[in-house]
């Protein structure tokens, strides 16, 4: 949707419940959109939860629901989104049931499409992930990558955005795509507002990787979290691998293990990713100039954090400050 009718009405999205839905991805549209407000109280979303008919819907928690649309609301939605769901067509055939299929088509083009978990069964099912980067609950992915071998699935990222579809991760990780949908389209302040409402991070460090069960860490209290807490209060600083890990009191080698296993990336990756977003949040919040901002964010200089934002976001400084200052 053009930013500008941003103010003239909500953004339409419709959520189609395809039986059996997964319940908790269901409700994570209309919970999370629904909390993006703007500062007066005006609701940004109009987040309407369909069915492919009004009758009830079978949820996998052992309930049912009746939703109060039918596939039509499909066809004037601006993002259409497609929850968890056990559906057996998509989920073990590679094909569509004809009144789904019948569904989708009314979709006009240029609406943007997302799914939440093996909601993206569905999308691939349809032909829109073919060729494109997507992801999918990590339980899921040897069955994805058998039945939909022309998708470039990427297991290890929590959610994907390729433009006109995004896609993410099993369960909570939908959550994670949500305020990634709000902040892309009204900015970071609605987005943290809409995640302080819903009592989540805006933003959680790391990909998918970090829940597979074979990278999970063990607890306690030597891990590198403190150290990456502290690295976030110095960005401005040049932090190389061995300040981190004498913060942390590790051998290099084990700290870069250690960091790995807790946040699913490489010291090198994760702090380069929370330079750019601090440069970001800079940029959107901020009046200071693009070198100021890249030495704040520890970028170094402009030409630096323009060749950062282009690799990362795909855009200038300017632009994204343009674009994000406007919302």
């Amino acid at each position: 949707m053009p930013r500008h009718l941003a103010a003239v009405r909500p953004h339409k999205v419709a959520v189609l419940a395809l039986e059996p839905v997964v319940g908790f991805d269901m409700t994570i549209p209309s919970t999370v959109l629904g909390a993006a407000t703007r500062a007066d109280g005006t609701e940004l979303y109009d987040v309407r939860v369909c069915g492919l008919d009004r009758e009830p819907i079978r949820v996998s928690a052992g309930f049912q629901m009746i939703p109060d649309h039918g596939p039509e609301a499909l066809a004037d939605a601006d993002t259409v989104i497609i929850p968890g769901t056990y559906i057996p067509q998509p989920r073990h055939e590679g094909t569509l049931p004809k009144a789904l299929a019948e569904a989708l088509a009314t979709i006009r083009p240029g609406t943007r499409i997302a799914s939440i978990c093996t909601g993206a069964f569905v999308l691939a099912a349809a032909g829109y992930l073919d060729g494109r980067p997507a992801t999918t609950h990590w339980k899921r992915v040897d069955l994805f990558r058998e039945l939909y071998p022309q998708v470039d699935l990427r297991e290890e990222q929590l959610f994907i955005d390729d433009g006109d579809i995004v896609t993410s991760a099993g369960l909570a990780a939908g959550v994670d795509m949500c305020l990634h949908l709000i902040r892309r389209d009204f900015g970071s302040d609605i987005a943290n507002r809409a995640a302080r409402s819903c009592v989540v991070p805006p933003w959680r460090d790391g990909g998918q990787s970090q829940y597979i069960e074979h990278v999970v860490p063990d607890e306690g209290s030597d891990g590198t979290a403190p150290t990456r807490a502290w690295a976030l209060q110095h960005l401005d600083q040049e932090l190389s691998l061995q300040t981190l890990a004498d913060h942390a009191r590790m051998s290099v080698r084990t700290f870069s293990r250690r960091f790995k296993a807790e946040a699913g990336q490489s010291p090198g990756t994760w702090l380069l990713q929370q330079r750019v977003r601090h440069a970001c949040h800079l940029l959107e919040t901020t009046d200071l100039s693009v070198d100021r901002v890249a030495e704040a964010a520890g970028l170094g200089t402009a030409a630096s954090m323009r060749h950062h934002l282009r690799s990362e976001l795909g855009v200038s400084p300017l632009a994204y400050r343009k674009t994000f200052r406007a919302g």
